[in-house]
């Protein structure tokens, strides 16, 4: 979404998480609690456990933080709480909870809840609503009107009532709102019903309005703004100590994990081992496309996936594994930074003593300001070949030039003998015949890798451009970041470029003559 995607929480926020709620699975972007505050989320929680769902660590998290009280003015410390979690977490038990919880605390309030349409609000009000509250305690202390356009849960004691709305943009409309729900939020392609609820909510001294979904695609506007607003809250409560009144938790799984592994779905699925179980989302990994399983379980955006790009053998580069490869006596690296400037690479080229090249990802994280130093002390540790650096193509890495000099990493001054260590700097053709040169080796037998997460991600990921009748690696038009992929391209083109003229010796053949 934004380069926010490389923000790992501080491990104090961990920390708080496992104290406080034995929450082993803390959010990726998660607003802390504030222990000092009051907070009406204990009894939110009495709720959920009265409706039949004793709430799990996430769960109560989230009530907590969300349904902070402001000792000040005895208000909501929120007026906006967003959850974006993976499906199947317990997100409709909670969001229940929480909007019965105001119906029967106070009085005369007007709750609001709208899905992807009014149809399937209905839906969910009558099939899951009225049924749980039906079957717990609470059953007899509200009445029910299902007339269809008035339907409405109305609390005995209080008078406040839970009705539904349509997604439209006069959703919301009438008497003052006091807590608009918006779920599903993935379904909704603009603004219009936020827009319909903030205004109703203005007078109103405890409105909050909530929103929840798990991913969604890429024509869901509305969410993925969200989505992103709510990470920056949460970048600028931990950085800057801004604080806004606004609650975010975003559990969320980035794209360079392995879908197929349960260490990925520990990260991001908090209901993993609580009310669902590996075996349960292994199934619906094998029955589910990728896109749609990434879209539910982990939580990401699904993108539009273009055909697959025949310059790339991404089929045989499973078969190409060897976890046991290693690099041999002399060593190329290559430096490579995304688009953005988000993620930066480095990475290896090397000739094992079979004769086959070893490419391995060294390096890979967010930004550019770790890069020089990173490579200083790879090139003191290895005594490299060359560190090769795509300038020609107009790559975002040729900006760390000046810094590289100024390191010591200069190209040489006399092409046909560089010294061990100096940068390679490709022409465009150089660049081109090294995509395809590498294209050519996974076709082959020719390379060997380890199979790391991001390199593949990388492969899998790739595009290419035309550049006249041959092609490179398309930065822009990727899926993912290839950095990775782009540096053992432009390692192994390195090695192979400068080898031959570091093995000239400097030997002058008239020199016995005089």
């Amino acid at each position: 979404m934004t380069d926010s995607e490389t923000w790992t929480p501080p491990e104090a926020f961990a920390e708080q998480c496992r104290e406080l709620y034995g929450l082993e699975c803390p959010p990726r972007w998660g607003t802390p609690r504030r222990p000092e505050l009051p907070s009406l989320g204990p009894k939110a929680c009495r709720v959920m456990e009265r409706l039949g769902f004793p709430p799990m660590p996430w769960q109560r998290y989230v009530l907590d933080v969300a349904l902070e009280i402001d000792p000040a003015t005895g208000l909501p410390a929120h007026r906006e709480v967003g959850l974006s979690v993976p499906r199947q977490q317990g997100k409709t038990q909670q969001i229940l909870a929480v909007m019965v919880h105001r119906i029967a605390a106070w009085q005369r309030q007007r709750v609001v809840y709208a899905a992807q349409t009014r149809g399937m609000a209905r839906e969910r009000f009558e099939d899951e609503f009225l049924v749980t509250l039906d079957a717990s305690s609470l059953a007899g202390k509200y009445r029910t009107r299902m007339s269809n356009g008035n339907e409405a849960v109305i609390w005995n004691r209080t008078r406040s009532k839970m009705g539904i709305t349509a997604n439209t943009e006069k959703a919301g409309h009438g008497p003052p709102l006091d807590l608009g729900v918006i779920d599903e939020a993935f379904a909704h392609e603009d603004d219009r019903l936020e827009q319909a609820f903030s205004p109703a909510m203005v007078t109103r001294p405890m409105a909050q309005l909530w929103w929840a979904s798990a991913g969604g695609t890429e024509k869901s506007v509305w969410l993925n703004k969200k989505r992103m607003a709510g990470r920056e809250v949460i970048v600028d409560l931990w950085r800057h100590g801004i604080r806004r009144r606004i609650a975010y938790f975003e559990w969320f799984a980035p794209d360079e994990l392995p879908r197929d592994d349960p260490r990925t779905w520990y990260l991001c699925m908090p209901a993993l081992g609580h009310t669902i179980t590996e075996d349960t989302i292994r199934a619906e990994l094998d029955k589910l496309d990728p896109g749609e399983f990434d879209r539910a379980y982990l939580n990401r955006t699904r993108k539009y996936t273009p055909p697959p790009d025949v310059n790339v053998p991404k089929d045989k580069w499973p078969g190409l594994v060897d976890p046991d490869s290693q690099a041999g006596p002399d060593v190329a690296f290559a430096i490579d930074v995304s688009p953005l400037r988000t993620w930066a690479s480095i990475g290896v080229a090397s000739l094992r003593p079979d004769g086959r090249m070893h490419l391995e990802l060294v390096d890979r994280r967010a930004g550019v300001d770790w890069v020089v130093p990173a490579i200083t002390r790879l090139a003191d540790l290895w005594d490299p070949v060359a560190i090769a650096l795509d300038v020609p193509s107009k790559s975002p890495a040729g900006s760390l030039l000046d810094a590289l000099a100024e390191a010591g990493f200069r190209p040489p001054e006399d092409p046909e003998k560089p010294a061990r260590g100096d940068l390679a700097i490709p022409k465009l053709a150089d660049v081109v015949s090294a995509c395809g040169q590498l294209a050519d080796l996974m076709r082959g037998d020719g390379l060997r890798h380890l199979d790391q997460a991001e390199l593949t991600a990388a492969v899998n990921g790739a595009r290419t451009r035309p550049l006249g009748d041959a092609w490179a690696w398309h930065r822009r038009s990727a899926q993912v970041d290839i950095s990775p992929l782009v540096t053992i391209t432009l390692a192994r083109w390195a090695l192979l470029a400068r080898l031959p003229l570091l093995a000239v010796p400097d030997y002058d053949p008239l020199a016995n003559i005089y």
